[in-house]
């Protein structure tokens, strides 16, 4: 098994902060640990821990709560998971090799908690017994560490249960958050003012494709395609170079510009982006639905003989109404996933239309519609391409906010097409 920080494509700054967190997480114990063996049975003051770690002031580098920041493919939570492997290694390095870094990159660590939200939002509910759970001793001896990939989805009461057990933490937890940004609409002040903070950057297409050969098997020439067309984001990047499904969705999305003949024509595209969007959910989820539903009524009595079974099922109509409800706000969250990958697309279309307006020095995101944005960019002046970008980003800001997504996509199809 590499580094846990090898998949952490482009962000070297970051990989050198958080490997000295680690260390001096691992001189905190060593501290403690010598502490007590100092102390003995009968006390003492424990004065000759600091000689255990001579030249390491154990409190360098490392603090209770993080925050990692970054746009969408930047590795968020993969350095969150990297860094809770590191403080989980025996030798306090993230070598990859240990019983720590193993389970913790496996999800398999008992002191290693992942919250990765399913649907729109994180309740205050499932914070609080995260809280309450984060508040115990570590069953391996070393840090409890809380995961909380996407925290812009905590609800206000969800954050302020975390804020309190944030500004009085237990002494072995750690939590992590992963954010898009500490903007008050991300992140709460409060909560950012008692973290550290991560900031990640877009990874260089190179570094993206550099490692889709190095750990996927890709081809070179397949690889770069697929890094620069994913505009540096790792995941999208891989699931271009390896799915032809995924292929073929973004070939629709960049024929969107030259299907904007008219009226009729900008709600036909609009109807047809929802539905891909739709489609693509309902692919996603379907199997996950299917398996948890099967699972729950199993553990209902499903299957079963008898009155007693009988009668546990009928009286489980409340827990399987429960499960929908999360299935459906998952699907909800899938199909937005997928229509904001779609709108990236579009967006990064324009904007090779605008910096070819402006003749900027810059290479295309979208080498294999180039001729199609050129073509664009003559026709509509850089202004005309800049207001048609501002409006795909508009309506990706639209949906953020809640705006029903069809009514969001063909307000953005009818300002694409009047320009």
């Amino acid at each position: 098994m590499p580094d846990v920080f090898a998949d952490l494509v482009g962000q070297d700054e970051a990989v050198v902060e958080l490997r000295r967190a680690a260390a001096a997480a691992a001189a905190v114990l060593r501290a403690g640990a010598a502490a007590l063996v100092t102390a003995g049975p009968n006390g003492g003051d424990g004065s000759a821990g600091d000689d255990a770690v001579t030249g390491v002031d154990p409190s360098a580098g490392m603090t209770h709560a993080w925050i990692f920041t970054g746009p969408p493919g930047s590795g968020r939570s993969v350095a969150a998971r990297a860094f809770a492997a590191a403080l989980q290694c025996v030798h306090g390095t993230g070598c990859g090799e240990c019983p720590g870094c193993h389970t913790t990159m496996g999800a398999t660590n008992a002191d290693v908690r992942m919250v990765v939200p399913e649907g729109l939002s994180i309740g205050v509910g499932e914070m609080r017994a995260l809280v309450l759970r984060a508040a115990s001793t570590p069953s391996g001896g070393r840090w409890q560490v809380v995961v909380i990939e996407d925290a812009d989805r905590l609800t206000e009461a969800a954050g302020n249960a975390l804020l309190k057990a944030i500004e009085e933490p237990p002494p072995r937890t750690v939590f992590l958050l992963c954010a898009p940004s500490t903007h008050p609409d991300d992140i709460s002040v409060t909560i950012r003012s008692r973290c550290r903070v991560v900031p990640l950057r877009q990874p260089p297409a190179a570094a993206v494709a550099e490692v889709l050969v190095r750990r996927d098997g890709i081809a070179p020439d397949v690889a770069q395609w697929a890094a620069s067309a994913a505009q540096g984001h790792v995941g999208r990047a891989r699931r271009l170079a390896r799915d032809p499904e995924a292929r073929k969705r973004r070939e629709a999305v960049l024929a969107v510009p030259r299907r904007l003949t008219g009226v009729g024509a900008a709600f036909d595209a609009a109807s047809a982006l929802i539905e891909a969007a739709e489609a693509e959910a309902e692919a996603s989820v379907t199997e996950a639905d299917t398996t948890e539903r099967a699972a729950l009524e199993t553990a209902l009595g499903a299957g079963g003989t008898g009155r007693g079974a009988a009668g546990a099922l009928r009286g489980a109509a409340g827990q399987l109404k429960e499960l929908e409800k999360r299935q459906k706000s998952r699907a909800t969250r899938a199909q937005r996933d997928a229509l904001d990958r779609a709108l990236v697309d579009l967006a990064g279309f324009y904007r090779d239309a605008l910096t070819m307006a402006l003749r900027a020095p810059v290479a295309p995101v979208h080498t294999d519609t180039a001729a199609l944005a050129g073509a664009g960019a003559q026709k509509w002046d850089a202004d005309g391409a800049l207001r048609r970008l501002e409006a795909v980003l508009a309506c990706r800001a639209a949906i953020e906010a809640n705006v029903k997504p069809r009514i969001a996509v063909e307000a953005m199809m009818l300002a694409l097409w009047k320009g």
